[in-house]
């Protein structure tokens, strides 16, 4: 199985300047990130930016780098550029890696690519894992995903589900076994993302601010599993910067 990498960076980010090049004990964080992505079994390893910052930073460590628009309302339209100027064929597999994740395991992003391919019906692959916390249940911020029993996900919500009625009656501070939150690693068939960048915004991700609810509104199969493990938060405060960096 083979499989392309990219790395959305872009350098304006409203919580956190200059994301992509900050320093991470010695590092600019997109070189970490880039590091992790060509670690595994990907063919290639893209960064895709808008910002000749972070190209001139990435062409320097010896990366790849494709220029983007400014434009784009989503990452996922920044990826489907991408594609599309390194001229993909539309059954080539397409690994998503933020590029603020400077601790993410090569061995999800090996395992999402693999699910795509072992999952024929399915355009769309990520991930997920178990939520033990009730504070992240309810928490807007964490993203909750259902899945069928075949691993198909039915669902992506901000809302707390599935909602256990009556367990909640009895032990408020209980989480069931069955909630997942959702791990931000995708991959796509690239003719998932040509049609994705058509397609106008769905009523269901307008109201929960979700993109991937585009593909589901459309038809479109998106494989869920279990992360093979955990992976660390990404980097979207000065908090968070200091937590890898502590880590590292």
């Amino acid at each position: 199985m083979a499989f392309i990498v990219v790395i959305p960076a872009r350098y304006a980010s409203s919580r956190l300047s200059g994301k992509p090049l900050r320093d991470i004990q010695g590092l600019p964080m997109i070189q970490r990130v880039w590091q992790q992505a060509c670690k595994s079994s990907a063919t290639r390893v893209v960064i895709a930016t808008d910002d000749q910052r972070v190209e001139a930073a990435a062409k320097a460590f010896g990366a790849e780098v494709c220029m983007t628009s400014e434009d784009h309302p989503s990452g996922t339209d920044r990826l489907q550029e991408v594609a599309k100027i390194l001229g993909l064929d539309n059954q080539q597999i397409v690994v998503n890696v933020q590029g603020d994740e400077p601790l993410i395991p090569p061995a999800v992003i090996d395992q999402v690519a693999s699910n795509l391919a072992d999952n024929k019906e399915a355009g769309v692959a990520t991930l997920c894992e178990p939520i033990d916390s009730v504070d992240d249940f309810l928490n807007p911020n964490v993203v909750k995903v259902l899945a069928d029993h075949n691993g198909l996900a039915m669902y992506f919500s901000r809302a707390p589900i599935p909602w256990p009625r009556d367990k909640f009656q009895v032990d408020p501070k209980s989480v069931p076994d069955l909630v997942r939150r959702h791990i931000g690693i995708y991959a796509y068939r690239v003719g998932c993302l040509s049609d994705f960048v058509l397609w106008p915004m769905a009523p269901l991700e307008r109201l929960e601010s979700l993109e991937q609810l585009r593909f589901l509104y459309n038809g479109i199969a998106i494989h869920v599993a279990d992360a093979v493990l955990p992976v660390p938060g990404g980097v979207d405060t000065e908090d968070d910067l200091k937590r890898v960096k502590k880590s590292l």
